[in-house]
């Protein structure tokens, strides 16, 4: 079940800054942004470290005079992540806890922590402490700006910088973002998560998908630091096939989502001129030079019944593109429920 936070106790002195430009840009941030946004954190068996992030995150509201809140999604947590991080709190105001069930996955989490939430803007933070809170100031200051999305770029030591810089670099290649870093700490509108299904692990072309929306897109650099407990949930062979698989997937539904029969009409009918064309040969050596090739009539055959099953996957595709655009418009005309008061587990 959510845990709402215990009676608000009085917050901490702010501590020393330590980040001249996280203060200079704290100091340039308006009155509306400064409450206007909400610093979400996926969790996953991160109770060594949880109560460590929720501290700084405190200090740093503290230290740069910052109002908005902090949800914590417990994500099917088996370490008591959630009780760890309220402990943490004492009783702070500002801080929430919702909890899924089982572990669902980052993607949903932040789909999650958005729902639960009527803030304008959305600060996606990692539970590991691996950046630091006075990295937030400088993200709102550069949404003030009028960016709807702003990311992080890690500068520092990283255990999986190799994988890491070609699977951006594809990214930078395929979907022409103007981001170097799609995996990171970075901010946004809540609104965008609006129109957009994200499906299991998409958390990662969730900017590839908005700016192919037409949001606007900015970046930043933001200091990398070592893990201080816990381990990485993604790492291992396995999570570059799924990568990378993910990253074919979304290219395909980016460039023929809405134009399957592209996709699967053109090689189809290829395929049928050159059945046809092999036909013709099959032809021309049997009533003109005499002789009979069987192997050809096969060939023809093939080429023109894989190239009709194409033709006719692609009109399939456009059926269903056609359902899907006429969901899509029927869920902008229907008005958005404000996000409920109460907090409920998620499946």
């Amino acid at each position: 079940m959510s845990t709402s936070p215990s009676p608000s106790v009085p917050a901490p002195a702010p501590s020393e800054p330590r980040r001249p430009d996280a203060v200079a840009d704290a100091a340039g941030l308006n009155p509306l942004l400064r409450r206007d946004f909400a610093v979400v954190i996926p969790a996953f068996d991160e109770a060594p470290v949880v109560g460590d992030t929720v501290r700084a995150l405190r200090e740093a509201f503290a230290r740069y005079d910052l109002e908005g809140e902090v949800i914590l999604v417990d994500d099917g947590s088996r370490d008591d992540t959630g009780a760890v991080a309220l402990q943490a709190a004492d009783g702070w105001s500002a801080f929430r806890v919702v909890r899924h069930r089982t572990n669902l996955g980052k993607t949903e989490a932040m789909i999650t922590a958005a729902a639960r939430t009527d803030r304008t803007w959305i600060v996606l933070y990692d539970a590991d402490l691996q950046h630091e809170p006075d990295e937030i100031p400088r993200f709102l200051r550069r949404l003030q700006d009028g960016w709807d999305i702003v990311t992080g770029r890690k500068v520092g030591e990283y255990d999986k910088r190799g994988v890491s810089s070609v699977y951006n670099a594809l990214s930078r290649r395929i979907f022409r973002v103007p981001v170097s870093d799609l995996n990171s700490m970075k901010a946004f509108r809540r609104e965008i998560l609006d129109g957009m299904a994200l499906r299991h692990d998409w958390h990662r072309f969730f900017v590839v998908l908005a700016h192919a929306r037409g949001w606007t897109v900015s970046e930043i650099d933001i200091t990398l630091h070592p893990r201080k407990a816990g381990t990485s949930k993604y790492q291992g062979p396995g999570r570059v096939l799924v990568g990378v698989l993910d990253l074919l997937s979304v290219a395909f539904l980016l460039r023929f989502g809405r134009k399957p029969l592209l996709f699967f009409g053109v090689p189809g009918a290829l395929l049928c001129g050159a059945g046809v064309l092999t036909g013709l040969v099959a032809l021309w050596l049997r009533f003109v030079e005499g002789m009979g090739f069987r192997p050809l009539l096969y060939l023809v055959m093939l080429l023109v019944t894989v190239g009709v099953l194409l033709v006719g996957v692609g009109f399939l595709g456009e059926l269903v593109a056609q359902m899907r655009d006429e969901v899509e418009a029927q869920r902008r005309r229907e008005p958005v429920a404000p996000p409920a008061a109460a907090e409920r587990d998620d499946a």
